[in-house]
């Protein structure tokens, strides 16, 4: 069945994308000598914006034009799998967090904010979670120990906690998760108190798809954040996943909806942002996928709690995109050869061009 909705998925994306008009005016920004130009990170200073990108440890093990180019470019990363449960905590009394501290550990060397990702999620779970029987109390113990393991180990290194993922269902209500079935929706409230008690300066948010614009799914999260909100529990972000192959939002609707959570007092982050191509790549498919770059990171610009721009990784060498949505490819900024395409070039000029100037105190410091 999921197979099968991914696929419509993708041919209603399809269909969309290729009805984008270009105006012909449009022009991308030439993308200037890399060795002395200042990457995004260097624009993006002056705007207080986090600009990362999500990574995977084997490519930043073994190649060192991808950490030259990751180094250059962002200022934040987010661990694309290392942290995830089924790999940190593979069995109930081991841990394996030597991929996680060799990310860090670049991160800090090269002076960049870092995101934690995810703590609590209903996908790559460990078989010893996901399979045995468990009452209420025994996994509210499961949770409480793993989260206090993970963020009390990296307590002031972390700076920012996707506590939560993708809890909320793409039809009504919360997801059926072995976490619902077994402890209820307290689940979410617990995992960011557990958080909150191992490092009480992280930020701590809750993460998403499809609750970028103006929907019942968005308004469900809203109410859900504002719920916790009002019963005091420690959480001060949303995340916006924004994968464009998963649907194009409209600008308008995604700017109404930041500034609804802005109102709440909440940052934003666009935190899994990629816009795949249908197959196969052309340039006039290039101009269209840098005009939907454009329009994310001049919104996210636009609202001032909307403190970080991350796209799920940097290379088209190394994206999830093509192996979970057959027939759609070249998402990121990079091509496969770590060349600046031009979506790269327009997300240079948004953060050349913006008049927007750091908010005081909703970003912070990460060394």
């Amino acid at each position: 069945m999921e197979r099968i909705l991914i696929a419509i998925t993708v041919f209603f994306y399809t269909c969309a994308f290729d009805r984008m008009d270009v105006d012909p005016n449009f022009q991308v920004m030439a993308v200037e000598d890399q060795a002395v130009a200042p990457g995004l990170r260097g624009l993006a200073a002056r705007s207080g914006l986090l600009v990362g990108a999500a990574v995977a440890a084997e490519p930043l093990r073994g190649d060192e034009e991808y950490r030259t180019v990751l180094a250059r470019e962002y200022n934040a990363l987010v661990p694309e799998n290392a942290l995830k449960f089924g790999n940190v905590h593979p069995e109930p009394e081991r841990y394996d967090f030597n991929d996680f501290d060799e990310i860090l550990a670049f991160a800090e060397s090269n002076d960049m904010c870092v995101r934690g990702h995810t703590l609590v999620w209903h996908r790559q779970l460990p078989s010893w979670v996901e399979q045995r029987p468990s009452t209420r109390e025994e996994l509210t113990e499961v949770l409480r120990a793993h989260v206090h393991t993970v963020v009390g180990r990296y307590r002031g290194r972390v700076h920012y906690w996707d506590v939560v993922n993708e809890a909320i269902s793409d039809f009504w209500g919360f997801r059926s998760t072995v976490w619902s079935r077994a402890i209820g929706s307290e689940y979410i409230e617990m995992a960011f108190r557990f958080a909150h008690e191992a490092d009480p300066d992280a930020l701590l948010f809750y993460n998403d798809y499809g609750v970028e614009g103006l929907g019942r799914k968005s308004t469900r999260m809203y109410e859900l954040v504002s719920n916790l909100l009002e019963r005091d529990v420690p959480i001060h972000g949303v995340g916006l996943q924004v994968h464009v192959n998963q649907g194009i939002p409209r600008t308008d609707e995604l700017e109404s909806n930041l500034r609804r959570l802005e109102g709440l007092g909440l940052q934003i982050h666009l935190t899994e942002v990629d816009v795949g191509i249908p197959q196969p790549t052309t340039e006039p498919k290039l101009l269209k996928q840098a005009i939907l770059y454009q329009k994310l990171m001049d919104s996210c610009l636009a609202i001032r709690s909307c403190t970080a721009f991350v796209t799920w990784g940097f290379t088209d060498a190394h994206s999830w995109v093509p192996s979970y949505f057959p027939g759609l490819d070249a998402a990121l900024p990079f091509d496969s050869s770590l060349q600046p395409k031009p979506s790269y070039g327009v997300l240079r000029r948004s953060l050349k061009e913006s008049s927007r100037t750091a908010p005081r105190g909703l970003t912070r410091r990460c060394s």
